[in-house]
């Protein structure tokens, strides 16, 4: 397969794309005509926030099944279009957590106690003492607007150091921010009411976007804005005024509306005001972690495999995935069974789960039964009728069907499979195996299920040989035996 890398990224992830046998190319000043040329026979798209992935480059890119981006933010990907055309997005949101985190915390002190001022008044010669008086930040309150991972890491942080935390987050529950010591608030005007520091941690979206402007800044009067999230976030023309007019006593901004950032943006010219040029997860170790896990993702999209951090298909972190792992393979062919089980329409497809499977993020093995057409699943129906199907897994790694349409069997899913019901009357599984015999079809294994003595009953068959149409009409045949299907699973031959 075939990456293309648009923006730097630490060698190790390319490195490791490498060694697994696929073909890497760079190009870092690839823009308009020149990108959509050369995204044309690419399978894999590595981008940082420098590319802009358009509607246009992602059809441009016919064979594209991945576009990894080495950080957190996806604002510059168009992922409607990414999602139309069946290009897995992913991200990487925890390789620079901690660096974007530290960075927030640094700027904060950086703005209470105006370091970089400071610093270049006494550079330039002039020792001015008596102009900077600083704020300390211990028993002042501090905003979080966006609890997310960064957000989490600098409560962390700025707690022990004696703030109060008051958080904004309509996505995070009052329970996981208890843990974290915030208190979680109903709106972001208490959020800015009650705060001394506003620390913002949200992505750059339709409702985002000026998030923070005129109104809301005066309600954080007195007060300091600290933005290491997205550019866009904050009104760049308003922040620099309000600090200019000493509505607020400083501000710190890692993040622009447009980067690189322009030599007229209003945020230069303001003494109070810190700036940084996207430094967040400028760090060593950020920087090793994103490219790794980016390339990681690219890697297993490319092999059909579970894409951890994808943001436009069911996710699940690292160690969720090792314990829902071994139901991914269980629950697809669950769906296979079921739907060639069932002869009607689909109307309704219902799936549930039970032990400890069920206390697991099971979105990934939700997707995987809907793909086989199904899940360790359980009802199918139409209006009239439904096929239900269970399945497990054995000491974590022997998958099993366990039950059909409530009879219990105990069959090993394996390549060819015959389902027959049947009347519970003596000789009627010796004249199945018969049938099968006289047709040259080998029995690896059979399970027996009935509900009571002499009702119906139940018989699963795996077979080391397909089941023609004539020898099911043959077995249909039979007075005793009431209906019977073939099962093929993509594991037979």
């Amino acid at each position: 397969m075939k990456v293309l890398v648009t923006d730097p990224i630490a060698d190790s992830g390319i490195d490791l794309l490498r060694e697994s046998g696929h073909e890497v190319e760079t190009g870092y000043d690839l823009a308009g005509e020149e990108l959509l040329s050369a995204v044309e026979d690419v399978h894999g798209l590595i981008v940082r926030s420098g590319t802009e992935v358009s509607r246009p480059v992602i059809e441009a890119a016919s064979d594209l099944v991945i576009v990894g981006r080495a950080g957190i933010g996806i604002d510059n990907i168009d992922l409607d279009a990414a999602t139309d055309n069946g290009v897995i997005v992913a991200n990487a949101p925890e390789g620079n957590v901690r660096a974007a985190a530290e960075h927030t915390v640094g700027m904060t002190f950086a703005t209470a106690r105006s370091i970089p001022q400071a610093h270049e008044r006494l550079s330039g010669g002039e020792w001015a003492k008596g102009e900077f008086l600083g704020s300390e930040i211990n028993d002042k309150t501090l905003g979080i607007v966006g609890l997310g991972r960064v957000g989490q890491e600098v409560a962390k942080r700025l707690g022990n150091l004696g703030m109060e935390l008051i958080a904004f987050d309509p996505y995070i529950s009052t329970e996981r921010a208890e843990q974290l010591g915030a208190e979680l608030v109903p709106d972001l005007e208490t959020c800015l009411d009650r705060a001394d520091f506003l620390t913002i941690h949200t992505p750059l979206t339709d409702e985002t976007a000026h998030m923070i402007a005129e109104e809301e800044l005066a309600q954080l009067e007195g007060g300091y804005v600290i933005n290491c999230a997205r550019g866009g976030v904050v009104d760049e023309t308003v922040l620099a005024e309000a600090v200019e007019d000493g509505i607020l006593a400083g501000a710190a901004v890692d993040v622009f509306e447009d980067e690189p950032v322009e030599p007229d943006n209003p945020l230069l010219d303001v003494e109070d005001v810190i700036v940084t040029p996207h430094l967040g997860a400028s760090t060593e170790a950020a920087q090793e972690n994103v490219a790794v896990s980016t390339a990681r993702q690219v890697i297993a999209a490319f092999a059909g495999e579970p894409v951890t951090n994808a943001v436009n298909a069911p996710s699940i972190d690292e160690s969720t995935f090792r314990a829902v792992e071994p139901y991914v393979d269980l629950a697809d062919t669950a769906g296979k069974i079921a739907v060639q089980l069932f002869d009607d329409r689909l109307e309704r497809i219902e799936i549930t789960y039970a032990g400890d499977i069920a206390a697991e993020d099971v979105d990934l093995v939700s997707a995987s039964a809907l793909k086989g057409v199904f899940e360790p699943l359980e009802w199918l129906e139409n209006a009239d009728r439904g096929v239900s199907v269970c399945g497990t897994q054995f000491t974590g790694e022997d998958p099993r069907i366990v039950r059909i349409d409530g009879y219990r069997v105990d069959a090993v899913p394996h390549g060819h499979m015959l389902a027959a019901r049947n009347h519970d009357t003596p000789g009627v599984i010796g004249f199945i195996g018969t049938v099968l015999g006289e047709n040259d079809i080998n029995i690896a294994g059979m399970f027996n299920g009935r509900q009571t003595i002499g009702g119906e009953a139940l018989s699963v068959y795996t077979l080391d040989d397909p089941v023609p149409d004539d020898v099911l009409a043959e077995l249909n045949a039979d007075e005793h035996i009431i209906d019977t299907k073939y099962i093929s699973l993509n594991n037979g031959d």
